[in-house]
């Protein structure tokens, strides 16, 4: 007996739609991403040059280290607690962990007092992560609520960009839903024909012209409130370092990369990165909501500027005279206008007191 073929997680999509009609962006992507058994991130790894994207950790060890030196700085604005939790979401290979508990750990009394936790979901991300991080004891968590009582401390890079989005398109009788559907066995983008009232969407947005497209980041407005509860609750900071903008806007940004190359949002669900612009804006919101001080958004250039990438890069060529080429190519890669150092940006929200460095 020939064996039984899975169905593809394209057919699944079509499946579903043929069944429940059209699907909104935000489940198309929440599917193509988080599929329990086909989603883009249960899959292999994706970093690297033989995968589809490089994070700024994994271009220099100099990006982790001036974080750490964030971290150590506001866990000693904070006294020095004897017992906290750093968290880190969506931790890729453990780099860039690692290279801010490298410089951190300096500090006596973090590593006693530290409790390592990582929201990861990727199986062999999380692999990679145990053999760079395992001497720190991390403990891998499927919730943003487990926490220890002690003060918080969150980084997430390239995190909030790859949480489902909706779109919607304004039309002449007001905005319509974008959702996935069905073209014969093609998935294509459509319009609910229900329009939802002018009113529903953000003051800014109201007079947006014809065609325009607003995109709303629900998954990130939810996990950007469970986390800032227990920050205002027990103390701490979150730190984001993501490309978007710094106020709410219409525009359309949902993008798909393969193999370092731009690829159809609807080809190959699975197969392919998915990801938005992040709506700072919008996270300031409701982080000031749970009673959280929201720091001037800075750009990734002037985030690590001004934490002392310069004389970083400096120190490490002094000390490597053979490598003092290639980290200045990578300081480069980081902060040039050109590659990463405007489009992306660093978004701090904190406990009233606190004076994250790097935003000042």
């Amino acid at each position: 007996m020939a064996a039984e073929t899975r169905p593809t997680l394209h057919e699944l999509i079509a499946t579903q739609i043929r069944a429940n009609g059209p699907m909104s962006v935000a489940n198309y992507m929440g599917l193509c991403l988080t599929h329990p058994a086909m989603g883009y991130y249960k899959g292999a790894d994706p970093l690297g040059t033989a995968g589809d994207f490089t994070t700024a950790p994994e271009i220099s060890q100099m990006f982790g280290e001036l974080i750490g030196f964030y971290i150590v700085n506001l866990w000693q604005q904070m006294g020095s607690p004897k017992a906290f939790t750093l968290m880190e979401l969506g931790p890729g290979r453990g780099t860039l962990m690692a290279d801010i508990l490298r410089v951190a750990c300096r500090a006596e009394g973090f590593r006693d007092g530290l409790d390592l936790r990582l929201f990861e979901t990727n199986p062999a991300l999380i692999a990679e992560q145990h053999a760079r991080l395992e001497p720190y004891g991390p403990q891998w968590v499927d919730a943003l609520d487990k926490v220890s009582d002690g003060p918080l401390l969150v980084i997430a890079n390239e995190f909030f960009d790859a949480l489902p989005i909706r779109q919607f398109v304004r039309g002449d009788k007001g905005w319509h839903e974008r959702v996935v559907g069905l073209d014969g066995d093609k998935l294509v983008f459509g319009l609910s024909p229900t329009p939802i009232p002018n009113t529903a969407l953000p003051d800014i947005v109201q007079n947006a012209e014809l065609h325009s497209v607003f995109e709303v980041a629900l998954a990130g407005g939810e996990v950007m409130a469970r986390l800032a509860r227990s920050i205002s609750t027990q103390g701490g900071a979150l730190l984001a370092i993501d490309y978007g903008y710094a106020q709410t806007q219409t525009g359309e940004t949902l993008q798909g990369v393969a193999k370092h190359a731009f690829a159809n949002v609807l080809s190959n669900p699975g197969a392919v990165d998915l990801s938005a612009h992040v709506d700072f804006e919008a996270l300031a919101n409701v982080a000031t909501k749970a009673g959280l001080s929201v720091h001037p958004l800075a750009t990734q250039a002037e985030f690590l500027d001004r934490l002392g990438l310069k004389d970083r890069t400096k120190a490490l060529s002094l000390a490597n005279p053979n490598a003092a080429t290639d980290l200045d190519l990578a300081r480069a890669r980081l902060t040039d206008t050109d590659r990463m150092g405007t489009l992306f940006k660093a978004f701090c929200v904190a406990s009233p007191g606190l004076t994250p460095p790097g935003f000042y």
